[in-house]
């Protein structure tokens, strides 16, 4: 019985550290260092971006989903400090 439970708490262990390391951590900054969000979405409007949604990850970052100058569907994770792109995913 043990030998069929080892496997079975690996896998358990090795899908939930997954789920960890895939999230994307954008800044450890103090919040007050940040650009403000209002600021923050108008400088994306004025470069030609639009916002369907934005939010504020447990990674400590600015995510929107919207689409880019060039009006293609993205997802973008930027870091909220120096607007820096983290993660950029087109859709």
């Amino acid at each position: 019985m043990k030998h069929l439970l080892l496997p079975a708490v690996v896998s358990i262990a090795v899908l939930g550290g997954c789920a960890k390391v895939s999230e994307v951590q954008c800044t450890t900054a103090a919040k007050d260092t940040w650009q403000s969000e209002q600021n923050f979405k108008d400088d994306l409007i004025a470069k030609g971006y639009t916002i369907n949604e934005f939010k504020v990850t447990s990674g400590n970052c600015y995510e929107i989903y919207g689409t880019d100058a060039q009006q293609n569907k993205v997802e973008i994770y930027f870091n909220p400090v120096d607007s820096t792109v983290v993660k950029q995913e087109k859709k």
